[in-house]
Order: structure tokens, then C-alpha cells, then sequence
């Protein structure tokens, strides 16, 4: 069985794969100050009952993945593991002005989306702890994208610099017109980060028209995701696994 790591800023995101079909999925949240032995304990514990024959890894978080590359070697000294870092064959054309700079986790959701959608252009946008809004091409290429801040960081900054605001539970609010504060709170955070994407979907949709024909398909993933579905008119598709399935599809072409 494949286990695939997404090491994100916030969570970290496992799953278990027996061949194509994902069994088993966990979130876990990301500390950076974890050794790899306190990884190997989380990790080991989480996948004791499965078969691991292969892992699979992108992170974005430079001291995590240093410890990552610890445990492996000690603890999965005989197991076949791809690391999407530069080398790996991925299968992704980086059409932007430094490939460098690209996170691996964009460079996995766009192989994943475009085998997924493989018809016409696509927009991957992923709640994390930012919201990233990446932009694939019908032949797979990576063509850039946005990056907004995202839902959570920006509750957090607001409740930290306003001495009469505070955190609110992040659910959709009775109406758009908030009765009290943290009615108000909730309809600015939820109804306001979908008007962002939808706004920023329709201009990245005016500029894909110059060049290619269709509409693109909009696929929405991240931990984040649920609290805009339903409200983002854009979202056509709600995927929470596209990174976990990216990484198997480059685990495969890298066998």
C-alpha cells in the first residue's frame, strides 16, 4: 500500500492508497519543531493495522521535510519513496517566470486536476492557510494562478488588531445582513471569501478565453473548502483528496 504525506502550514494530510482506491485518510495539524522520531510515532501510529509498501511526499514546510528525510531513513530504510522536489518527474510544464518558486503542493493539484478534468482548462483553488487559486491548461501546464490570504489567518489577524472583535465559529450565518457581531463576523469572513474567488475566477476566466476555448472547470479542495460550498457561484467541483491523488499519479510515474 502507497502512503501519501502532504506536509501543508497548517495540517498536515495523510492517505492510504491500495492501488487506486484511497482507503483511509487522516489530518493531523503541522508543528514544525517535530523530530523525526516524534513524526515516526504520530505517523507509525496512525498506519499500524495497513501494509506500507511505498510513500509519497510534498511539503511545504522546509523543517518538516528535513525530518521527513530523517525518519525515512531509519525507519523505511527498504521503501520505495518519491519526494516532489526538482528532479522528480511529474509531469507538469511550469509556464511561469521562476519554476523555483512554485510549492509542490500546486505542482501535484494540477496533474491530479487536469487527469481528472482532462477537458479544456481548469482552475484548482485550494482553502489552506492561504487560498490558492491555480490555473492548468488543457494540455496540463501550469500557467500561475493567485494567492490571497486565507480564511482562517485573516480571523485570526482581525480578531488580533481590533480591541472589539474576537474569533467566530466559522459557519454560514442566517443572512448576509448580520443581526449582532458575530453574525456580521461570519457573513463578512464566509460570503466574503466566496465573492473573492468568484471574482477572481471570472478575470482569470476573461484572460483563459484569449487563448484557449471553453469554459475552465472549477475544482475547489482544502481544509477549508466546505465553509464556500454552496455559496461560491464558480465551485463546480469539491474535491478534499486532490492533493493525496496527485501525489499517487507522480508515486506511478516515478515506479
Amino acid at each position: 500500500m502507497l502512503l501519501t504525506i502532504d506536509v501543508g502550514n497548517t495540517n498536515t494530510v495523510l492517505g492510504v492508497f491500495d492501488g487506486k482506491v484511497m482507503t483511509r485518510s487522516w489530518r493531523v495539524k503541522t508543528d514544525p519543531r517535530n523530530t523525526a522520531d516524534e513524526l515516526w510515532l504520530q505517523y507509525s501510529a496512525l498506519v499500524a493495522s495497513f501494509d506500507i509498501s511505498g510513500l509519497s511526499i510534498c511539503s511545504t514546510v522546509p523543517a518538516t521535510l528535513r525530518e521527513l528525510r530523517t525518519m525515512i531513513a531509519w525507519y523505511f530504510p527498504k521503501t520505495r519513496v518519491t519526494i516532489v522536489e526538482p528532479g522528480i518527474k511529474t509531469g507538469v510544464p511550469l509556464l511561469v517566470d521562476n519554476p523555483k518558486e512554485i510549492g509542490a503542493d500546486r505542482i501535484v493539484n494540477t496533474l491530479a486536476a487536469h487527469t481528472m478534468y482532462p477537458h479544456g482548462p481548469a482552475i484548482v483553488v485550494d482553502f489552506g492557510t492561504s487560498t490558492n487559486l491555480d490555473v492548468v491548461s488543457p494540455k496540463g501546464e501550469f500557467l500561475g494562478g493567485a494567492l490571497a490570504p486565507g480564511i482562517e489567518i485573516s480571523v485570526d489577524a482581525l480578531a488580533a488588531r481590533a480591541a472589539q472583535l474576537r474569533k467566530v465559529e466559522l459557519i454560514r450565518p442566517r443572512s448576509v445582513i448580520g443581526k449582532n457581531t458575530v453574525e456580521a463576523l461570519q457573513s463578512g469572513t464566509i460570503f466574503g471569501f466566496a465573492g473573492q474567488v468568484d471574482g477572481l475566477v471570472h478575470r482569470i476566466t476573461a484572460e483563459l478565453a484569449d487563448t484557449y476555448e471553453g469554459e475552465p472547470t472549477v475544482i475547489a479542495t482544502g481544509g477549508l473548502a466546505p465553509l464556500v460550498l454552496g455559496i461560491s457561484e464558480t465551485i463546480q467541483h469539491h474535491e478534499p483528496d486532490l492533493t493525496l491523488i496527485g501525489l499517487r499519479l507522480i508515486h506511478e510515474k516515478n515506479a
